[in-house]
């Protein structure tokens, strides 16, 4: 499949270390990175290379040590933290390995989350929440709490609380990674599914090569670069 629009993600000679006991560990190595909009792009490696890292700092959710992230056409490595934070909230939504649901709220509860975070009228966000709910086949499980759903339906909530403010990027970091396979292929097909209806650009990191064969490219994370797999 080919890419659907201009050019919406840009990151540009990202370098990214972490301190260790002796010095730094260069995790990303002048990184090149570019997605166009509507594309569906799945980024493979082996386990610790770094593509926790790199979804991390696409997102916001950390700091990069030099190079540049361009997303919408905003900068974010320039941002301040509070601006960060608000463009985070409002354009990026997030899809994590662990669910981190909260154990004590609804389905309907968790999904809404992020919209009653950015102080929008709970009945608004009760409402986009449920028709999110709906889209993702958990119209039947609102008032379930997080312990009386299975995996896959915790992650399905996962997924609906990612799209709630109607992110423009959707970040997927192992997304199946604690799901067994039967499982984890259906909530691929969920995630093209609301890329789709959505009008998502998507990253998804992933070490599934079969599943990460349905997405409009995939590149190998290796080295701190990503390259053509």
């Amino acid at each position: 499949m080919t890419a659907t629009g201009p050019r919406f993600l840009e990151v540009v000679r990202l370098t990214k270390s972490y301190p260790v006991a002796r010095g730094s560990l260069a995790v990303l190595r002048d990184l090149d990175l570019a997605v166009d909009a509507g594309e569906m792009v799945a980024v493979v490696g082996t386990s610790g290379v770094g593509k926790s890292t790199l979804m991390h700092v696409v997102g916001g959710l950390d700091r990069v040590d030099g190079g540049r992230i361009v997303v919408g056409g905003t900068d974010v490595t320039g941002l301040p933290d509070a601006e960060l934070v608000r463009f985070r909230n409002r354009h990026v939504g997030f899809v994590f390995q662990f669910h981190h649901l909260l154990p004590e709220f609804s389905a309907l509860e968790n999904a809404a989350m992020p919209m009653r975070i950015a102080g929008l009228p709970p009945a608004e966000a009760e409402a986009r929440a449920r028709d999110v709910l709906e889209q993702v086949g958990l119209e039947e499980r609102l008032d379930h709490r997080p312990g009386m759903l299975s995996g896959g339906e915790q992650q399905r909530v996962a997924v609906a609380r990612a799209l709630m403010m109607r992110p423009s990027l959707l970040l997927a970091d192992e997304p199946t990674g604690d799901l067994d396979e039967p499982t984890a292929e259906r909530l691929h097909e969920l995630l093209r599914e609301m890329h789709r209806l959505h009008d998502l650009t998507s990253l998804i990191a992933t070490h599934n090569l079969r599943l990460a064969a349905a997405c409009d490219r995939v590149l190998r994370l290796e080295d701190g670069r990503l390259h053509p797999a």
